[in-house]
């Protein structure tokens, strides 16, 4: 019987801190929530187990009927159907193997799909808060190797504690029954090697850590550096030389990692070899003394070393099986860390839907801050190493983790766990800590309040920080008010659906998102069911027909990576007929066109004109065109509505938008 135990190593979380960490009921049923719909192929996966260890153990036997009955007897029926025996088995076993496996995978890849279907769909419900403070490359280790792992803790690790289980229990109950002086003899040895077997267990599981943690590391450098803004920083300072340097040393740390545990890890099968080998060779000795003494067959003999050579294997494997399961369940615990996060953005069980949207907007007394009290909102970094230079220091950690260590220096301690880095104990490595905004709450609104009436135009202004892109935010439940409420049509935006609400607000942001995709597909996404004749009267409305057509493959036209393959006028036109094909009541606008050339910005201003005509429409403006059009201008410092209404009031206020208008919108009109 092959040792399934061989990878018992094989998945060990970076976040172990004990040697035997401890697993709760709680995460146990949790679990098995997951598995239940895979009850059924789990008990005939155990029936295949059976099976197979049933026609394992039958081998030897085999071997003891041909050595003390057949040939001696000179029994060409029975020789003759032992040797068809000794063929059926393996043939047999293999065809159960293959039912096994696919049982196995079929409930290890269903626990995968089960597993990310809940993560994503509990990602796609969380803030926009979530993703600012939450790495993209700990999501996608979340949604891979973390889920990854939690498939093996079902398909592999419980599968191998059970098969090796069972074999066991199996094998020493006919030793037993066929010599238990020899079987006991055997088994005698066991303890000499299984101090040394759980020192290489716990180097190994070090080794491993380390390696998860210089994979992480190179592969941050990738993610950071291969996409086109990472690859754009990197070529306007002319850091190839450094980055290409910086992976090679995280490649370089990776290969040494690997070589370590290729060592390390025949190192332990080599121990495994040499119990195998002297049990045998013990077993044999005595049974042979007894055989010639005729207290034993040599069929026996024959047949107990051959069950001792299939029991070292396990039974090595089950002494650190208590510590194997605890570990696989860390990919579990990771994964429902992420499932426990609140979702801060909440649909009430009796949200209404959003219908025929008139568009009166009121902002009532609205206070945010950015800063949340309460519930975790991101993940928790993962630890990794410094940029630039020489500097071997962990950048993300935070203080609890620095606490953790050493709740006065904030060091970590002293060789734990054998982790290094760069060959440094970790307790040469000391935590940044993080430098806090202020000691209380920031608030980016304070006490905000206005109304759009509707169809109108409301322009925002104000310097930058002045938190005209919260205002943005707030309206399409991005995020959700610290204090006050906002009002569309009378309802609250938290009684109506997040659906609905989403339906009737179109928002075209400063940054334009575009998907690697065909441009067809980029202005379908905002409905899906739009016809073609839609489709194109939206980009004619946006200005960006004409240049789709001038295009080989005009509609079908590939953008590339965030359609960078565009210039950033086309992009914003592709956005705006985006949100044409959309076809909301309210719109929200950041007016990005001050990087932009002349005809690229009159085009936009020309597009935003048209779709602005009968919807109540929030922008955050750049041009004075825009401003003197607007019904109302808002004017914000410093997370307040300090001034409101039109041109001319406002300027014979002589506050800051008059200020504003001298400094930054009459000489930039004056240039047009």
């Amino acid at each position: 019987m092959a040792f399934h135990g061989a990878g018992w190593w094989a998945y060990i979380s970076h976040d172990e801190k004990n040697e035997r960490p401890t697993i709760s009921r709680a995460l146990l049923y949790r679990v098995w929530e997951f598995a239940r719909p895979y009850r059924l192929k789990t008990l005939a996966l155990i029936f295949t187990i059976l099976l197979i260890t049933a026609l394992t153990l039958l081998s030897p036997l085999l071997l003891r009927q041909l050595i003390d009955v057949a040939i001696p007897d000179k029994d060409m029926s029975r020789l003759t159907l032992l040797a068809f025996a000794m063929v059926a088995i393996p043939l047999v076993n293999g065809l159960i193997g293959i039912w096994q496996r696919k049982l196995n995978s079929e409930i290890g890849e269903g626990v995968i799909y089960d597993l990310r279907r809940a993560l994503y769909a509990h990602m796609q419900r969380m803030s926009l808060r979530f993703f600012t403070e939450t790495r993209t490359g700990e999501l996608m280790s979340r949604l891979n190797n973390d889920v990854i792992g939690a498939q093996r803790a079902v398909s592999e690790t419980i599968v191998t504690i059970v098969t090796n289980i069972i074999f066991l229990i199996g094998s020493l109950a006919i030793m037993f029954a066929l010599e238990w002086r020899l079987t006991l003899l055997g088994l005698a040895i066991l303890p000499l090697f299984v101090l040394p077997a759980r020192r290489i267990g716990r180097r190994l599981r070090a080794l491993h850590r380390q390696s998860l943690e210089y994979n992480a590391e190179m592969n941050a450098t990738m993610n950071e550096t291969l996409n086109v803004s990472g690859a754009m920083l990197v070529k306007l300072f002319g850091r190839e030389k450094q980055e290409m340097a910086r992976f090679g040393k995280d490649g370089a740390m990776v290969r040494d990692i690997g070589v370590q545990q290729a060592v390390v890890s025949r190192t332990f099968f080599m121990m495994l070899g040499v119990v195998g080998a002297v049990g045998t060779a013990v077993v044999y000795w005595v049974g042979g003394y007894m055989a010639i003494a005729d207290a034993l067959t040599v069929g026996t003999i024959v047949a107990l070393g051959a069950y001792l050579t299939q029991v070292y294997s396990p039974l090595m494997a089950l002494t650190n099986a208590p510590v194997e399961f605890a570990q696989s369940m860390v990919s579990f615990e990771r994964v429902f860390e992420v499932l426990d996060i609140p979702v801060e953005i909440q649909e009430k069980p009796s949200a209404v839907t959003l219908d025929a949207v008139d568009g009166r907007i009121q902002f009532q007394n609205v206070s945010f801050s950015y800063q949340k009290e309460g519930d975790r909102v991101g993940l928790a970094e993962v630890a990794r190493l410094g940029w630039g230079g020489d500097r071997e220091a962990y950048l993300k950690r935070g203080k609890e983790r620095q606490q953790e260590d050493d709740p006065q220096k904030g060091e970590a301690k002293e060789g734990q766990n054998g982790q290094s880095v760069n060959g440094r104990a970790l307790a040469d490595v000391n935590f940044g800590e993080p430098a806090e905004l202020t000691p209380e709450k920031r608030y980016a609104l304070q006490d905000i309040s206005f109304t759009i009436e509707p169809g109108q135009l409301v322009a925002l202004v104000g310097p930058s920080g002045a938190g005209k892109t919260t205002v943005t935010y707030l309206l399409p439940r991005l995020y959700d008010p610290t204090d006050g409420r906002i009002v569309i049509d009378g309802r609250d935006l938290k009684d109506v659906t997040l659906e609905s609400l989403a339906a009737n607000i179109g928002m075209v942001t400063q940054e334009s998102y575009l998907f690697y995709d065909t441009i067809r597909a980029n202005l379908l996404y905002a409905r899906p069911q739009a016809g073609e004749a839609e489709m194109v009267a939206a980009a004619k409305a946006a200005n960006i027909h004409d240049f789709i057509m001038s295009l080989p493959d005009r509609y079908d036209t590939v953008v590339g990576e965030r359609g960078y393959r565009l210039s950033g006028g086309e992009r914003q036109r592709i956005a705006i007929a985006r949100v044409v094909l959309k076809n909301p009541r309210i719109l929200v606008l950041d007016e990005a066109t001050s990087h932009l050339d002349s005809v690229s910005e009159a085009l936009i201003q020309e597009a935003l004109q048209r779709i602005m005509q009968g919807r109540s429409s929030l922008v955050i403006a750049h041009r004075l065109s825009t401003i003197l059009a607007a019904d109302k201008i808002l004017v914000m410092d410093k997370g307040r509505l300090i001034e409101q209404g039109k041109h001319e009031e406002l300027l014979a206020q002589g506050g800051l938008y008059a200020t504003l208008y001298e400094t930054q919108f009459k000489p930039v009109e004056s240039l047009l």
